[in-house]
């Protein structure tokens, strides 16, 4: 990539905003060389990566990676062999070695999955025995504890007892009626580490001692007295002794994660990696940017593209305005885009969205545009955008233009994108503009992938007429000729100087005056222009209505197939409930029936033994007595589960009708089930009940005769909302448009329902805004078949007659 190009499309300010999101110094390092890659294979790798990493930051948050701004420096330290670590780095070392292994924990345990987060953390080694002895020897405030070795824990007793001992000796002398009256202040002060009185001058032999200095007055002398001078040495000494022990505590600390350089060099390796994942992944998100895809026939397709440093917040100010989408695509078989219309369109800010989201997606960063974006793997990439000129090299804008050209052309290697922005400019508009058909057929000539603006009637001749070169134009208010950045594709578009000219204030005569300079010639392709520009506006509204009118028709077959669910949820629903309630039936009768067999069997049982086993044979009437009891029984279940009402219609008894058959619908007796007869045998039959099989008596069984029963205690009944007036009319006379429309979908909706066809709406006169309103609802209904306003004699123009489909 040419370091002009990236500094022409501001690509550094995109490095700036990224790097600004990282959270350790090392990973601010990388991401400052931050640079588009040309191997398509790292360009796809590097996107899934802040893909993935997107994805897993917006559902677990950033990874909790904590690093001081001088943690280089303490790696520095760490190189050098025998050096220990002040105790405050020594915790910033630790703090940063456990956030590390807490991201590398959450990123295995969260739901879901991540494998490249995962094999981007699988170097990094865990160092909690050293991080927890660092935290258990030095206090968050960075002191060495007691209790970090016996050592010292006896050298600081040793300390605290001297060090009371002093200031029992030196308050002495402060409380001593002999002493104080020598003493210019009653404080004990510290002199060159060691503790003194502020004695007078005058006095400077009431009390024996050795004077450490005096005052900048000279009225007072810092005198250390005779009688603690010992104890002042004592103290001196055990304090170097302390010293040399924390630093022998440090030294081992330090040298714990020294003799782990290795490990310690991997995971360092790994939080940097962490941290620039994550930057680009924000940086990513807050643009809301989407991984385009990598085309490899040379496609490069950018649909409703935002240049990133217009976006608020990223690169202009939050109380901005966003800016205009463009979509720019350049798909072969052709291979050049050329740009014109109005100035001040965004046809510049189009070419540099285009260069610097080429060289986003091929540093690792997704891009704002939306999905269906897709982008080759450049190997170079040139932009000849702004004023080249220099007065120090003796260059013209013009000059300046034809030399950065001519560096493309020597360096250009395919895939190459050029941008060139004006091309010809600066220069006679005639040979301009052919000098720019040439450079711009040359580099298509080259294979290069090349978008260019320009004004120019030639370059416009050229993209119309050139196999391989599409023309696109950026719209403008057709009364205010303001421009709306939208970009529209198959026309060359006008420049309109003059038009602009006037909008933006220029004096009325001189607008005049040049619009006679204008040629007959020039002022006839203007025109033509013009009429290029009312026809594809005029197109376009007609591609808003089509696709206004398509996703109508979307929602309403929506509508249709949510009602279609509702109808079969409802069935199934229902259906599910009434086998449900047979089922219940069923298993409740069996166990009334397996009672009365029980208590059958009880009562023979109680027969059997009453008449003993040399007794006379049980009677007849017993026996029947017990026969019949359980008949009555049998039949009180039966009556339970038969419906309230006199019995089925068309019921045949059984002693005046024949015997079941075959597929004759009978009702079983017991348990008021219809069935149907598959298979007659001896006494039994097996019946076919609503898809399940049961086996009854004959007895039990009754010929239905006539339409089948329905199921005991079952009632479906569909209600319908009232309506205003007839069946077959709705009056919304007086109701507001979407009070008439809201009626008349639910009154089309029942008309289905009772199967009515031909339905009217009575809307009145009036100003005519209900009849509007109905007639496009009408148009996009899908149950509408064809409308048409009603006869003078049914109504005319106040009812609309509506025929509904099939």
């Amino acid at each position: 990539m040419q370091p002009g190009a990236l500094r022409t499309l501001e690509f550094d300010r995109i490095v700036d905003a990224v790097q600004a999101l990282a959270l350790t110094p090392m990973g601010a390092d990388r991401l400052a060389r931050l640079a588009p890659s040309t191997d398509a294979g790292k360009v796809a790798y590097l996107l899934a990566q802040t893909s993935e990493t997107t994805r897993f930051v917006a559902a677990h948050g950033t990874f909790p990676l904590r690093a001081t701004s001088d943690l280089p420096n303490t790696f520095a330290a760490l190189a050098v062999e025998g050096r220990a670590l002040e105790a405050v780095r020594l915790l910033g070392l630790a703090a940063f070695l456990d956030s590390i292994d807490e991201s590398r924990t959450i990123i295995r345990g969260a739901p879901g999955s991540f494998p490249l987060l995962d094999a981007a953390t699988a170097g990094a080694a865990s160092f909690k025995s050293e991080a927890s002895q660092v935290r258990a020897k030095i206090d968050p405030a960075g002191d060495v504890v007691d209790d970090a070795s016996p050592q010292l824990k006896m050298l600081r007793d040793r300390l605290r007892k001297q060090r009371s001992r002093l200031r029992t000796t030196l308050e002495s002398y402060l409380r001593g009626k002999d002493t104080s009256k020598y003493l210019q202040d009653q404080v004990v002060m510290e002199r060159n580490g060691r503790y003194v009185l502020v004695v007078k001058t005058e006095h400077r032999t009431g009390i024996p001692g050795i004077v450490h200095g005096a005052s900048t007055s000279g009225a007072s002398l810092f005198l250390e007295p005779l009688s603690t001078v010992e104890i002042n040495n004592d103290i001196v000494a055990i304090e170097e002794q302390e010293a040399e022990e924390i630093r022998r505590i440090l030294l081992a600390l330090t040298d714990a994660f020294r003799l782990r350089a290795a490990d310690l060099a991997r995971t360092i390796d790994v939080a940097t990696e962490l941290d620039v994942l994550q930057a680009r992944a924000r940086f990513s998100e807050s643009v809301d940017g989407i991984e385009p895809a990598l085309s490899t026939d040379g496609a490069f397709e950018l649909q409703a593209a935002r240049h990133p440093l217009l976006i608020p917040g990223v690169g202009a100010p939050s109380d901005s305005k966003p800016p205009v989408p463009v979509t720019l695509k350049v798909i072969p078989p052709s291979t050049v885009l050329l740009i014109t219309g109005p100035n001040t369109g965004g046809k510049t800010v189009a070419l540099k969205t285009a260069g610097l989201l080429a060289l986003m997606a091929q540093s690792g960063l997704r891009i704002p545009a939306a999905h269906g974006s897709r982008l080759p793997v450049f190997r170079s990439l040139f932009a000849d955008i702004g004023d080249e000129q220099s007065i120090d090299a003796s260059l013209s804008t013009f000059s300046g233009h034809i030399m950065n050209i001519a560096s493309m052309d020597r360096s250009l290697v395919t895939p190459a994108l050029v941008l060139l922005d004006e091309v010809g400019s600066g220069t006679d508009p005639i040979e301009g503009g052919a000098l720019g058909v040439a450079m711009v057929d040359h580099f298509r000539r080259r294979g290069a992938t090349l978008v260019a603006t320009s004004h120019y009637d030639a370059l416009k001749t050229y993209a119309s007429t050139t196999e391989g070169v599409t023309s696109a134009a950026f719209g403008f208010d057709a009364e205010t000729f303001a421009p709306t950045y939208r970009l529209l594709y198959g026309s060359p578009g006008r420049s309109l100087a003059l038009e602009i000219a006037a909008r933006l204030g220029l004096n009325p005569s001189i607008v005049a005056a040049a619009r006679e300079n204008v040629s007959a010639r020039e002022a006839q392709l203007a025109e033509h222009l013009a009429k290029i520009d009312r026809d594809m506006r005029a197109l376009e509204h007609e591609q808003r209505l089509a696709i206004k009118e398509r996703e109508l028709l979307e929602a309403a077959e929506v509508r249709m197939r949510q009602r279609d669910d509702a109808l079969r949820q409802r069935e199934e629903t229902f259906r599910r409930r009434l086998n449900e309630e047979l089922e219940t039936q069923l298993r409740q009768a069996r166990r009334e029936i397996d009672d009365v067999i029980e208590q059958l069997k009880a009562k023979t049982t109680a027969i059997a033994e009453t008449a003993g086993r040399q007794a006379p044979a049980v009677s007849t009437g017993d026996t029947g007595t017990a026969r019949s009891d359980a008949r009555a029984a049998v039949e009180t279940i039966a009556r339970k589960f038969l419906e309230p009402e006199a019995g089925p219609t068309g019921e045949v008894p059984m002693a005046a009708a024949r015997l079941p058959a075959p597929g004759d619908r009978v009702v079983v007796g017991g348990l008021g089930l219809e069935a149907v007869v598959t298979s007659v045998h001896d006494g039994t039959a097996d019946l076919d009940v609503r898809g399940k099989r049961m086996r009854a008596s004959l007895r039990d069984l009754r010929i239905v005769d006539g339409a089948p029963t329905a199921p005991a205690r079952i009632n479906v009944n569909v209600e319908l909302q009232p309506r205003d007036a007839t069946p077959a009319d709705l009056n919304v006379i007086g109701c507001t448009v979407d009070e008439a429309i809201a009626r008349a979908e639910r009154f089309l909706d029942e008309s289905l329902l009772t199967d009515q066809r031909v339905v009217r709406f009575i809307h009145g006169y009036g100003t005519g805004q209900l009849k509007r309103a109905l007639t496009g609802f009408l148009q996009q209904h899908p149950l509408v078949a064809r409308f048409a306003t009603a006869p003078p004699e049914q109504g005319g123009g106040g009812v609309t007659v509506v025929e509904l489909k099939e």
